[in-house]
């Protein structure tokens, strides 16, 4: 059978040049076919979001990526805010299958007490790790996580991994996850987030490293420079 990967990308109307980007600069680099699931919240038909907090459409429902692929396989999360610099089968071949998960293990105090659309950046205890997460579907641990599940469950709780033993987390590289702005400039970045905004909002369109996303965002769009 052909291997490919599954890559579940959070998509929120209100930026959704950022889906696009992030998912062009994925196709620009991989050398294994690449298969993406959008987490548009209307075509989540069994999920019933019932949280009132969060800065996006898909800060929970991220949690569906195993019953998405239904409890099977691999497959890779990532918010929408980001910018892919290296082939995405490298943090595919990262797998360990006694892992429930593997994400970035991130410590760090915000520099910012506010991000896009003047929204709240709260500090707090594993801040940004469920921003991208290597899934084992299959895990037995991960077969709760059901939409009912999910929709039910404090927010807290469910980005803190708090249904796995902290031994079924494991750690990736901090490359595939660095947090522009928060982070020192760092050109072997494999994954870019710009966690504190995209820089296709006006406020953040030339913070540090907006523009590995701009040369993205420009080739992605240069077949329409040929058009008269």
């Amino acid at each position: 059978m052909l291997e490919k990967i599954t890559i579940v990308v959070g998509f929120d109307h209100r930026e959704s040049i950022a889906y696009h980007t992030f998912c062009h600069s994925i196709l620009e680099k991989s050398s294994t076919p690449v298969q993406f699931i959008p987490l548009v919240q209307s075509s989540l038909k069994n999920y019933t979001e019932e949280h009132n907090d969060g800065s996006n459409s898909f800060i929970y429902s991220r949690f569906l990526t195993p019953y998405l692929c239904n409890f099977s396989g691999w497959a890779i999360y990532a918010d929408g805010d980001m910018v892919c610099e290296a082939d995405i089968t490298e943090l595919f071949n990262l797998r360990d299958e006694s892992k429930a998960v593997q994400v970035v293990k991130h410590s760090y105090t915000t520099k910012k007490n506010t991000k896009y659309l003047g929204n709240i950046n709260e500090n707090y205890p594993r801040k940004n790790w469920s921003s991208l997460i290597l899934w084992n579907c299959s895990h037995l641990s991960n077969k709760i996580l059901t939409p009912d599940f999910v929709s039910k469950s404090n927010g807290a709780y469910l980005h803190r991994f708090s249904w796995l033993d902290d031994n079924l987390i494991g750690e990736l590289p901090i490359e595939w996850n660095w947090l522009a702005i928060e982070y020192p400039i760092n050109t072997k970045s494999k994954i870019i987030h710009y966690t504190l905004g995209t820089p296709c909002f006006r406020d953040y369109k030339f913070t540090e490293m907006a523009e590995y996303w701009h040369a993205t965002y420009k080739r992605m769009n240069q077949v329409l420079d040929t058009i008269k």
